[in-house]
């Protein structure tokens, strides 16, 4: 059921299911559970109680379910849990959950994680998420679907990154982002919305010029956001792209959300 390395260390208690291959060098811990076809190439080191689901595709030097690097974490009981057909490339950590997060740290399905990008403790990463070279997740983030953090990118603890949002390459991103908007900068600002990400997810030209019209309302500088928010949300509301923004911003949320750059920045 299991191809495995005569060169790898697999605990007793791993859990494998079919057509499994782990190649040499790779270390599994007692309680991991690797789904279907997963494929573990050299040099893998895969610990605690880790799920992996079928398909996934794991290379060298990744670190899965290592404890998190937080200190406050007192070595309770907490899980990592990564969902089916994701590529996870070299140098990749990713860590559990802890118990002021809910003790579980969980990756969606069709992922892509470059190499050295890292995923911290009670972060949720939703489906079709790409993270490039060396992003880095915060503990207690949440990517939404089809997110791309460009490389070298580092996300700030509890910040929500929207659906459809693109965050460019070495920015550093203190405060939530939109779904369907772009942020960029050495302290990130919002620089409209990722219309080139829009085009490829097959976003029509309509859908696309609704988004753009209440994103100039929305972030206009007239009025308070509570009230353009509402102007928005009257003027859209059978639109889901539009509102899907409206309700991103209306949620709770432990940080700011990120702004454009005003007039009267230089």
């Amino acid at each position: 059921m299991a191809s495995v390395h005569s060169g790898a260390v697999v605990e007793q208690g791993a859990q494998f299911g079919e057509d499994v291959e782990i190649g040499p060098f790779c270390f599994v811990g007692k309680n991991v559970v690797l789904g279907d076809a997963v494929k573990l190439h050299s040099h893998v080191t895969i610990v605690g109680d880790t799920e992996v689901g079928d398909n996934t595709e794991i290379f060298p030097f990744t670190s899965l379910g290592q404890i998190p690097q937080d200190l406050k974490f007192d070595g309770e009981a907490s899980t990592l849990t990564i969902g089916k057909n994701n590529i996870i490339r070299e140098h990749v950590t990713m860590s559990p959950g802890t118990k002021g997060g809910g003790l579980v740290t969980t990756v969606g399905n069709s992922c892509l994680f470059m190499v050295g990008s890292h995923v911290a403790h009670d972060c949720i990463v939703e489906d079709n998420v790409i993270l490039a070279n060396n992003a880095t997740l915060a503990g207690h983030v949440l990517v939404e679907e089809f997110a791309i953090l460009g490389g070298l990118s580092a996300v700030h603890q509890f910040v929500r990154i929207g659906r459809h949002a693109m965050v460019g390459g070495m920015s550093g991103v203190e405060q939530d982002v939109i779904p369907y908007g772009s942020v960029l900068g050495n302290r990130a600002r919002l620089a409209g919305l990722n219309i080139v990400g829009l085009k490829r997810r097959g976003f029509s030209r309509a859908e696309i010029a609704s988004l753009r019209k209440a994103y100039r309302l929305l972030f206009a500088e007239e009025g308070t956001i509570s009230e353009r928010l509402d102007d928005v949300a009257e003027m859209y509301n059978g639109n889901q792209a539009v509102m899907d923004i409206v309700s991103f911003i209306r949620e709770e949320s432990n940080r700011a959300i990120c702004q454009p750059r005003s007039s009267h920045e230089t």
